[in-house]
Parts: structure tokens; sequence; C-alpha cells
């Protein structure tokens, strides 16, 4: 009974880790979802490029591997705002297919120029964590589980701080939930456009350099994104809170389920566990835990 507790609470930790991960790509998703009605299908191509970005800076250039993050981020934190200002901008007051379908056509051609300018290959990233575990009450886990968890959590307060305290963030906030009253009340709603979308694109970063850390790094971490839809939706599309608590609970289950079902099936369960779960909250509660049901009148 005591060795099949212990393997709970194993798993369950490992679960909380790579739910880290998928809250962090999910924050992303749903910042710019909130501010601008957006869906960024180009998100998960950020995320694969700071990862080879960083691999490159530390491999190549030699770089640390905080100095290589932080240029890293600093990239995507540019990326985000040009982004914004060339390619959304444009499309204000355009239908919402013709802007999602400009978000698939910039995700196949960062893709594209990823592969041409990174390469093909798959690459071992350089990792700076000792490889040595931690075993914390009967818990083993790698320090790039532990640092993933600090770091969200640290992301997770400055957001919050940010937000609630600051002047900038009380504008995005304003923003978000009425964009014609914030104009009437002076506030530039196309540079807060631009910060959402530079601010979306960091979390992209620090978990596209934490992917990297963890798995091998090539074009194809572009599709870890995928498997944070169910995150967003069980936490609702416009929720920050319903994000982070999503992408934990999505990772906790894909990890009990890959622990308990993979070895008695034979492996594959793991993987289709997000988007079962996600068939489910879309027939149980379609506007997930902390979303708001909309009610149109005719």
């Amino acid at each position: 009974m005591e060795k099949g507790l212990s393997y709970f609470i194993q798993v369950f930790a490992s679960g909380i880790a790579v739910g880290c991960l998928y809250a962090l790509i999910a924050l992303g998703f749903v910042l710019i979802i909130k501010a601008t009605d957006i869906l960024n299908f180009a998100h998960g191509e950020i995320i694969m490029i700071s990862a080879l970005l960083c691999y490159f800076l530390m491999a190549k250039f030699h770089f640390s591997f905080l100095t290589a993050a932080l240029v890293t981020v600093m990239i995507a934190a540019l990326l985000g705002v040009l982004t914004e200002r060339f390619v959304l901008r444009p499309m204000l007051g355009e239908p919402v297919f013709a802007v999602v379908m400009i978000t698939i056509g910039l995700s196949i051609f960062l893709r594209s120029m990823a592969g041409i300018t990174f390469g093909h290959d798959n690459y071992v990233f350089p990792t700076p964590f000792p490889k040595e575990p931690v075993h914390v009450a009967g818990v083993t886990l790698s320090m790039t589980q532990i640092w993933v968890m600090i770091c969200t959590a640290i992301l997770v307060a400055i957001f919050f701080i940010f937000f609630k305290y600051s002047r900038m963030g009380l504008a995005m906030r304003g923003t978000a939930n009425d964009q014609e009253t914030a104009l009437l009340m002076g506030i530039s709603t196309k540079r807060i456009f631009a910060m959402v979308w530079g601010i979306a694109f960091v979390t992209a970063a620090v978990a596209g350099i934490f992917l990297a850390n963890t798995m091998i790094v090539n074009i194809g971490l572009t599709f870890v994104a995928i498997s944070a839809f169910p995150a967003i939706i069980l936490g609702g599309l416009e929720s920050v809170p319903g994000a982070i608590i999503g992408g934990l609970a999505i990772g906790v289950m894909e990890n009990l389920v890959g622990g308990y079902l993979d070895p008695v099936i034979g492996g594959g369960v793991k993987d289709v566990t997000p988007f079962v779960i996600l068939f489910l909250i879309l027939m149980v509660k379609p506007y997930g835990l902390f979303g708001k049901k909309e009610i149109e009148r005719v």
C-alpha cells in the first residue's frame, strides 16, 4: 500500500512539472485571445524557434545558458511586437476567418523559415542543470522539473502583480474587457495589443527553452502547443487563472494515465489523453471551468 502511494505521489509530482509547461503555453494563447479575440495558430512555432535559437546561441556561439535565455526572450518579445504591428494590425476590421487564416499562414511561414535557418536535424540541448535528481519526501525530481515549477510560479506572480497593480496592466485589463470604453478613456489599444503579443511570445519562449531541456530539439517541437489546447478549453478561453489551472490539470491527468494505463495497455494512451479530456469538456462544459457563457439574443 505504501509503495503504491509513493508511486502515485511520484507520478503526480512529475505531472505538475509537465502541467507547468502546458500552463505557460496556454497562458500565451489566452492573453492574445482575451485582448484581441484572435487564436494564434503560430504560437507553437514561436516555442520551437525559441528552443532552436537558445540551442544555437549556446552550442555554436558559446553563450552561457542565462545569457542565451535572456537574448532568446528579448528576441521573442520583439518578434511578438513586430507580428502584431505588421501582420495583425492591417487586418483590423476584417472577418475573423481571414485573421485566423493569416495566423495559419504565419505558422507555415515560420516553420519553413526555421527549417531553412536551423536545419531539420535533431539536436541535444546542452542543459545547464545538474543531472543528479533531487529526492524530496520520497519524490524524485530532476533539476529541470524543479526549475520549470519555480520559473512558472515566478512568472505567474509577476503577471499577477503586473495586471493587478501596474498602470499598464490595468490598461491591458480594461482593453480586454471593453475596447471601445478603453479608447474613450484615452488608452492606446494599438500599444496594448503590441504589448500583449510581446508578453505572449515571451511565455512561449520560456516554455520553449524548458522544453528544449527535456526533449530532442527540432522543428517538431511546434506540435507540443497542440497539447495545450485542452488546457485552454478546460480553463476557459479568456481566463488567465483558468489557463494555469487547466495546464496543471491536463499535465497531472496525462501523467497519471501514462503511469497507470500505458504499462497495461502497451503505450499510446498518454498521448491521446488530453484530447479525450477535450472532447469530454466540450460535451459537458463547453465554456470551461472559468469561461463566460455568452447568450446571443435574436
